[in-house]
Formats: C-alpha cells, structure tokens, sequence
C-alpha cells in the first residue's frame, strides 16, 4: 500500500500514513485504525474506559467488520439498513455484522421512533408497510408521519414494527452503539468537531497540501480529561440550543466560568452569547443582560450595553461603556462604544463627549458606465501602463504577512499543532497567540530594517506555494503582483500593517481597501503605491473598513475612497 507521509514526528514516535484512495478500495480503514493508534498513544493517560474498551474491541475485529464498522461511523447518524450496507470490498454486509453484534459494537435490535423510522424508508416503502393505519395514502410523507404519530407514541423494536404492520418490511435495521466513543475519538485527533475523517481523502488526492511541523509525545489538544468532558459539555450544550431544547435545561448543564483555559472558556462564551440574543431577541432582556455579564464573548460587552440601555439603565450602561472605551477587547470594541456613549449622556442630561477628529481621507467621486462588478469598473478605469492596478482586498497584506512570517506562525509550540490536517495552529484566534510568539515574530518582523524581507517572502513564495495558509490564498497572488508589491510597498508600512494584524487577528485580517495600484517608475523614496476602497451607488463604508482607512490615515499611508455613480445615458453628461 502506498503511505504518504502528512507530517515528520520526533521522540521515536511513528509517522502516520495516509491511505491510498486511489487504488485501495478499504483507505477509509486504514486511515481509522491509524487515528486510533495515534490518540491511543498521545492520550494513553486520558482514555476512559469506554474508549479504552472500544480500542480493543476494534483491533480484535476481523478486517471486513472492521471495514464496515468505519463504513458507518463515516456515514450519518446511528440507525442503519442493512440492504444499504453492501460494499464490494466488504462483502455480505451480514457476516459482517455478526461480530460487531457479538461484541456490542452494533445493536441488531434497536428501538426506533416513528421519526427515526421514517428516515431509513422511502414514501413508497412506509405506505407500503403501515397502510393499513393510514386514512390518506397519497399524502405526502411529512403529512404520513404526522398522521402515524399518535398510533405510535413510543419507539418499538424492530420485530414490534413488523407485527404493527402486518407485513414483513424490506429490510432489517441496525444502531450502531459506540458513535459518540468514535466522536470523542475524533475529537481528541483534530482537537475539534468540525474537522472530518474526509481531511485524510484529500490530503492524499493533493486538493490539501499541509505545512510539516515536528511533532512530540505532547503534541495533543488536551492536557487533561476534564477538559475533554468541558469541551464536550458545551458541545452538547450549542446542539441542544440550536435544537431548541429548554433554555434552563441548557444552561443548568453549560459547565460554570473556565478560569485555567482561555479556549474553553472562549467556546463556553460562545454558547452563553448566542442564549443571551437569542433571550434578546424574544424581549428577555433582564434575562439577556445577565447572561451577556457571564459571557466572555468579543460582543458581549457591547450587547450587554445595549440591553442595559434598552432597560433604561444608562447609569450601569455608561459605565460599561466608558470600560469599552479605557479597555477595549478590539478596536471594533472601542469603536462601538464610542457611537452609544453619547445617546446614553443625552439620555443622563450629560455634555456630548468629545472625541479626536479623525485624519482627513481621499476620495475620488467617479461616474462610471454601468458595470457588473464596481471594483473592475474602477481598475479598469485608472489603470495605466504606468500606473498597474490589482484587486487585492484583503489577500495582498494577509500573504506578505503570512509569507515574511511564516516560520512564527507555524513554530511547533505547545498547543498549537496536534495533528497533521492543521492549516495554521490551534490558537490562531486567542489571545495569547502573538504572545506565546513574540520573539518569533520580532525576528520575522526585523528583517523589514535589516533589508533581507524581500527575499525572504520570495523563497517562502516558491518553496511553500500551494501549502494550506490562514493568511495566504494563493489564488490571488500572482507573481506579477508579488514583484510589484516587493518593489513599491516600504518596509515601514508594511511593519505598520503586520503589528496591527497582530493586535487582533480575527477583526484585522478582513477590512482592507479593495484595490492597489503602484508607481513603480516613480523616484526613489517618493510614495510608490495607493490603496482605494471602492464604493458603488448605496454602498457604504463597514465598520472593518472605517478603521483600517483611519489607521492608513493618522499613519501617512496613501489611502482614497472612490465613491461610484453610474452614468445614465439618458440624463446627459
């Protein structure tokens, strides 16, 4: 079998190979047995014993069980027909399951509902077997199942379903038992649920290429089980809100405040946050308020004084708001408060705050023929052979600055990498991400003085092209543009923008003027770039772009508006 290999590991750990999809008909079974060995040894001391007891069950399996049980772990849900489990590679999907039945691993005698039920068959095939209890056949299957529902209020196995319908059904049904070991294992491998067992396919089809990054015995996603059991309990938390579960329910199982870490409690402040609108957005703003005062979220501050101000609390609102300005989270923090603080001094009888004015902006008024897209209608219009422009939104500065950094970002620090499918490390977006770094990113960063940045984003562009990057989009990146942005954009400048995109990587990586035309031929030490933000008919400024044009602004970096009307043939001139 071919392996390719996804990472380099140290500490005489073994490599994890990635199967073959091309030519071995079970890679999906290799790729599982090679994620249980690797969280079977990085989390030796973490296991409980259901999973220890899943392991070992697993690797007792004969290979078409084994096949079959990863078949089902990869496919949706826990209930399965087994007419639907047939696979050339596995064989009699029966005397596959024998095993997994004897050991546990799959129940041949589930309970299932009626919903349950009428997701495994078609239409056809559930009038066909209860019939006899519908009063209108033809209907259509949601109106079938609301009629069915109070003849079968409580779920019944799959013989007692045979015998309601008086007939034998087209086939026999399954439950798998050990999904949620499988999802813990998952879990513990990616550090998340969002990442699938698919990220194995395409790493092997060459659709991913990932960075290699050493690898050591604690190069895991948790340190301990109770952070497994927090993260899992607010997993299950978000799932049983977006079900619309009972809000008490959820938040009586939402683990208490995270103080030893800040990424659990960070997801912890997402769940409470999306309560807290949602109590909100139904007139619960009591409810609302005391929520978004336990929730670390990055908003909920700001809705918090809302809420409060909408209560007609503008004493506690001010205060909180007047905390947002001196201590802000972000400068979309800051920026939000400076707009509420002077209803709520109107509303307590206060002077109007006063407030620096901001730098003056550029701006060009353009009248243009009607376009589909505004921003080519502008680049085409001022665009020179002397004068080149690109549209570079928010790509250019993220890939110089991914490029120039690149060994910051994917320094092989603790916490940060734990598998090899990771575009970037696990605490891109917490705070403590440029901290843990610093020094990697000074060293990066002076080479903007010392002259040696040039070339350094050169190699990184030719050595590292098409690798997975959470500030490069390789699509956007022409080499014409990178030779002109090399050429025109001054290092100090482009210190500026790296050491903000640091501040505040989630809010500050999006926001950028849309295009950028350059003066390559323009004297030596004279501004050699523009960035325009472009603007079409009713299309205003976002909060995200306001602040990256006044930071552009107070900083002497060339920065225009160019607000667009189209022209109209029939009004002349």
């Amino acid at each position: 079998m071919n392996s390719i290999s996804a990472c380099t590991m140290v500490d005489d750990l073994p490599r994890l190979g990635v199967a073959d999809s091309l030519n071995d008909p079970r890679y999906y079974l290799v790729n599982f047995e090679n994620v249980v060995t690797w969280v079977g040894e990085r989390y030796d001391d973490l296991l409980d014993d259901d999973e220890r007891d899943f392991i070992t069950r697993f690797q007792s399996l004969p290979v078409p069980s084994k096949a079959l049980l990863v078949r089902m772990v990869m496919r949706k849900g826990e209930h399965f027909r087994v007419d639907r489990l047939a696979y050339d590679e596995i064989g009699e999907p029966r005397a596959a399951l024998s095993p997994l039945i004897e050991l546990g691993l799959v129940d041949d005698a589930p309970r299932l509902t009626l919903d349950q039920l009428f997701d495994l068959f078609t239409r056809d095939e559930l009038v066909s077997m209860l019939g006899n209890h519908l009063v209108r056949p033809r209907d259509r299957k949601a109106l079938l199942k609301e009629a069915l529902r109070p003849v079968f209020e409580t779920p019944l196995t799959f013989d007692e379903w045979q015998t309601a319908a008086g007939r034998l059904m087209v086939s026999e049904v399954v439950r798998l038992t050990i999904m949620a070991v499988c999802e813990r294992l998952r879990l513990m491998f990616f550090g998340n649920l969002r990442q699938q067992f698919s990220e194995f396919v395409l790493a092997d089809q060459g659709i991913y290429h990932f960075e290699v990054v050493p690898f050591t015995k604690d190069s895991r996603a948790f340190q301990s089980r109770v952070d497994i059991e927090r993260y899992w309990q607010i997993h299950e938390c978000r799932e049983r809100f977006e079900a619309g579960h009972d809000l008490d329910e959820v938040l009586a199982a939402l683990p208490p405040r995270i103080d030893n870490s800040l990424w659990l409690e960070a997801r912890r402040g997402r769940v409470l946050h999306a309560i807290a609108r949602d109590c909100e957005r139904q007139g619960e703003l009591s409810r609302a308020a005391e929520l978004y005062a336990g929730s670390r979220h990055a908003e909920a501050r700001i809705r918090h004084i809302r809420v409060l101000e909408r209560l007609g609390e503008h004493g506690r609102a001010l205060a909180l708001c007047l905390e947002a300005r001196e201590t802000p989270t972000s400068e979309a923090e800051r920026q939000q408060a400076g707009r509420i603080q002077p209803r709520l001094h109107r509303a307590l009888g206060m002077a109007k705050p006063s407030d620096a004015l901001e730098a003056p902006v550029n701006r060009y008024d353009l009248v243009l023929p009607r376009s589909p897209s505004v921003e080519r209608a502008v680049r085409e219009f001022l665009e020179t052979p002397e004068a080149p422009v690109f549209y570079v939104e928010n790509t250019l500065i993220n890939a110089l600055f991914g490029l120039l950094c690149w060994e910051a970002i994917f320094a092989p620090l603790p916490g940060a990498f734990f598998h090899p499918f990771q575009s970037g490390p696990a605490d891109l977006m917490r705070p403590e991400f440029y901290s843990q770094r610093a020094s990697y990113f000074e060293r990066c960063l002076a080479r903007l003085e010392e002259g040696s940045w040039r070339d350094v984003i050169l190699q990184h562009y030719r050595d590292k092209q098409g690798i997975q990057s959470p500030f490069v989009h390789w699509g956007a990146l022409s080499e014409a543009l990178l030779t002109l942005a090399l050429e025109c954009l001054p290092p100090a400048h482009l210190r500026g923008w790296f050491e903000r995109l640091l501040t505040d990587i989630r809010a500050n990586r999006a926001g950028m003027p849309d295009l950028i035309r350059f003066y390559p031929n323009a004297p030596e030490g004279s501004t050699r770039y523009e960035m325009i933000e472009v603007k079409g008919p009713g299309d205003r400024l976002q909060d995200n772009q306001r602040r990256w044009i006044a930071f552009c602004a107070r900083h002497d970096m060339p920065v225009t508006v160019c607000h667009v009307r189209w022209h109209d043939p029939e009004s002349g001139p």
